[in-house]
């Protein structure tokens, strides 16, 4: 299976004067959370709210800065949460996308909406 890349937009629903941001994201199912680097935490004046032990894929863990709340808009979808900032690249993580109710497709690489729910994101509350 090759990287899954996708174009989301990303803002800051508490100060809507400030321009969204459209950016590149790695789809990363490993990752829970919307990852940022710290350059676009500052250019969408994201609060910091707490740091948190992030543990990384060879075992080492981190204290990362946890900020929000930040907008995610991918086509007709869209996710408020908050993001971990860490690395150089934004990874959208588990979280966001189940949020918005998206599907991988590793032979396409790609992510697409939900079939069985193409117009609105779905939810399962049992």
């Amino acid at each position: 299976m090759g990287l899954i890349n996708t174009e989301i937009e990303l803002s800051n629903p508490k100060d809507l004067t400030l321009q969204t941001i459209n950016t590149s994201a790695l789809v990363d199912t490993g990752a829970l959370h919307l990852c940022i680097p710290e350059a676009l935490a500052i250019q969408l004046n994201l609060q910091e709210f707490e740091k948190r032990p992030v543990t990384f894929a060879n075992g080492e863990t981190k204290m990362c800065a946890y900020v929000g709340p930040i907008c995610v808009r991918w086509k007709n979808r869209i996710s408020f949460t908050g993001a971990m900032v860490l690395g150089n690249e934004v990874l959208l993580g588990a979280i966001p996308m189940e949020d918005m109710d998206l599907i991988c497709i590793p032979s396409l690489r790609k992510i697409d909406v939900n079939p069985l729910h193409p117009n609105f994101p779905a939810s399962v509350a049992k």
